[in-house]
């Protein structure tokens, strides 16, 4: 460590704040916070701090950079934004940042309806959630609908259908829309549905029970055994349910498993007394304390999920209290974070740390990912290790709709939000070198957000190509592989992909390091099925315009006046015929005709 970087921590701060650990070449590496900067980042290099990340950090600490805040629970929030904002290597960095369904209904309308949100509003609706996964969303919603019939279509529908739908004639839908149900049952199937989703079932089986029996009494034996089968569906869903007694509040459980550098946690959801789901966070590797890792995962996983009155941890945490605070302000009430010693809680502990161990068994046998990276780097004698792999591909048929795309992986995951897709411009007819080059110059010309690696889905022409770009564009320090499967009839003993690497005239086949291969191969197949869906839908969206060009009485201005209407052409292609009617031009006889037209499509298609 240099005087300068040793003078720069003897007169740091005393007081609560975070500290920016950066490299060499200035990146940010760790990012972390403390009552005391001063005290904290002494701890690193004075060998009082025994964590075994900090060997590996402190040889690589060029520099710190320290932010003064006035609170602790300041620090933490400061503490999470950096982390999101720079992805230091050394922190525990959660990537499931998406939102949860949520059911939403709105009592107020003339029929309400379920409908699946990610995001709650405040519109005066009704929300219930959020759900653990998506499959437990949609399975709640469809029992509700199953057992209680509210419609499902929009409301355009339901002012402009005519006749019932197929929802009503599979026994799924009361059908509204034609006044099937007058407002006064329905509204009351309504308030039914909304009790079940509030948690009191028990309640609505005793009310449903009573009206079971006066239908009973009236001699309206239909009516009567429509409510016994609708009490038989929710007692048996009942029973599906673990009952946790004693847990009134929303509760969330964390367990944790660890082996070495892996660590892998599991979140059991309690809802109202039940277990409602599990999730299990990726597997994250990387040289940390538990406690940190844990820590590290509350700030970052509660920023984006639905935060309970109450979370239950396997082992204490150093920020217990300010990050409670901190929940308690996001939320708009208290919330606890505890650690059990025994009694019901730690028993869901040890529930959720043998799904953490069993979700970890069934990975153990994938590598980890750094040494994974490592062995990448190595073989294929790069100058990065590959954290962050762009892969390209291109699709045509005979140059025809021709497309290509680029998929991002970050630390061998799929990250989405690097992904690109590219209609192409400039190349005529099938030339799959001039078009990977169009691709690669399009993305990298602004030389913004470079990647460690570029992989592009090819043997030695689209290596060249790619050079060529790099060159024209004076991009440094990026390494270049081509990765392709082999001919048929080719070094079979070989296996049947190979890499393409600058400097090397044969191939290198990863076949003796299985890690590296996989972890190729899962790249150029995202890549190569990226390409191929935006292909298809130009493709379908092409013909289906064509058909459209086909339909007689349909000219220019009334496919516009379609496309207009509808926005895109999936939607004219499923159009009811009340909906093509609506489309100003479009008269009843030629609605009939665009509707038969497309259901004539869409058999000779299946």
């Amino acid at each position: 460590m240099n005087d300068q970087l040793m003078a720069k921590i003897r007169n740091a701060p005393g007081s609560p704040g975070v500290y920016l650990m950066k490299d060499e070449n200035g990146r940010v590496i760790y990012v972390g916070k403390a009552g005391n900067l001063r005290n904290r980042v002494k701890s690193y290099f004075g060998g009082k701090d025994s964590r075994t990340m900090v060997s590996f950090l402190t040889e690589k600490i060029s520099d710190v950079e320290f932010i003064v805040t006035e609170t602790e629970k300041e620090a933490l929030i400061l503490e999470n934004n950096l982390i999101k904002e720079h992805r230091p290597r050394y922190n525990v960095i959660f990537r499931d940042d998406k939102t949860y369904y949520n059911i939403r209904i709105d009592p107020r309308t003339a029929f309400p309806r379920f409908e699946l949100v990610r995001r709650p509003k405040k519109d005066g609706a009704r929300y219930f959630g959020p759900y653990p996964s998506s499959a437990a969303a949609k399975e709640t919603l469809h029992f509700v609908q199953s057992v209680f019939r509210l419609r499902t279509c929009r409301d355009r529908e339901v002012t402009a259908r005519k006749r019932p739908c197929l929802e009503f004639e599979i026994n799924r839908c009361l059908a509204p829309c034609t006044g099937m149900i007058d407002r006064e049952s329905y509204e009351e199937l309504v308030n039914d549905s909304i009790s079940f989703m509030e948690g009191r079932k028990n309640k609505l089986i005793a009310e449903l029970g009573l009206r079971m029996r006066d239908a009973s009494e009236d001699m309206r034996f239909e009516e009567a055994a429509l409510l016994r089968d609708k009490v038989a569906s929710i007692r048996a869903t009942l029973e599906k349910q673990k009952v946790v007694s004693g847990f009134v509040k929303d509760c969330d459980v964390f367990g944790l498993y660890r082996e070495g550098n892996l660590t892998e946690i599991c979140i059991l959801h309690v809802r109202k007394g039940m277990i409602m789901g599990k999730k299990a966070i990726p597997l994250i590797r990387i040289r940390s304390e538990s406690s940190e890792i844990l820590s590290s995962l509350l700030k970052q996983y509660y920023d984006a999920a639905y935060i309970p009155d109450e979370i239950v941890i396997p082992i204490d945490i150093d920020d217990r209290s300010v990050m409670a605070e901190w929940l308690a302000d996001r939320k708009g009430k208290g919330v606890s974070i505890t650690k059990p010693k025994r009694g019901q809680a730690a028993e869901l502990v040890k529930i959720s740390e043998e799904n953490a161990r069993s979700t970890f068994e069934i990975e153990r046998h994938t590598a980890p990912v750094e040494e994974t990276l490592k062995l990448l780097a190595k073989e294929l004698k790069l100058k990065n290790r590959p954290r962050k792999i762009e892969c390209f591909d291109i699709s045509n048929i005979s140059g025809k709709y021709a497309v290509g795309s680029m998929v991002t992986f970050l630390d061998g995951e799929r990250w989405k939000q690097g992904y690109k897709r590219f209609r192409i411009r400039t190349v005529p007819g099938a030339d799959d070198y001039a078009m990977m080059y169009e691709v690669l110059k399009r993305r990298y010309r602004d030389k913004e957000d470079l990647p460690d690696l570029i992989l592009v889905d090819g043997g030695k022409g689209q290596l060249g190509v790619a050079l060529a770009v790099i060159a024209d564009l004076n991009i440094k320090g990026v390494d270049v592989v081509a990765f392709a499967k082999e001919p048929k009839g080719k070094r079979p003993e070989k296996g049947e992909d190979r890499a393409y690497v600058v400097g090397k005239k044969d191939p290198v086949y990863l076949s003796r390091w299985p890690a590296a291969l996989f972890l190729l191969q899962r790249v150029r197949d995202e890549a190569h099925r990226f390409a191929l869906a935006y292909h298809r839908q130009l493709k379908r969206k092409e013909n289906f315009r064509s058909h459209l060009d086909e339909t007689a009485g349909i000219g220019r201005k009334k496919k516009e006046a379609l496309l207009k209407f509808f926005g895109d052409t999936e939607r004219i292609r499923y159009a009811s015929l009340e909906e093509l009617q609506e489309v100003h031009g479009i008269g009843r006889k030629t609605a009939a005709k665009i509707y038969a037209s497309l259901r004539a499509q869409e058999e000779a298609v299946s």
